[in-house]
């Protein structure tokens, strides 16, 4: 099995953060001040450099004004198309 990090699902993941942070109105900086981290987090994040567990991604839906069943609802959705 491909590494998780060369699929096409990853991608789609990492694009859906980057989306939700974009719509949310926050910049990079901004969210990470939110989480209380650097803002080299959520660009790592988003890059793809940093992989986040589980509960960092509820953390950042949360900031987002999101929740986590509606963005892995949204991911799994993603995957469709």
């Amino acid at each position: 099995m491909t590494k998780a990090i060369y699929r096409r699902e990853h991608v789609i993941f990492l694009q859906m953060l980057k989306r939700m942070r974009v719509a949310s109105g926050m910049t990079q900086a901004q969210c990470s001040a939110a989480l209380g981290r650097p803002q080299s987090f959520i660009s790592d994040v988003e890059r793809g450099v940093r992989r986040l567990d589980l509960i960092q991604l509820r953390d950042l839906c949360q900031v987002l004004n999101s929740d986590l069943i509606s963005f892995t609802n949204s991911f799994e959705q993603a995957l469709i198309y």
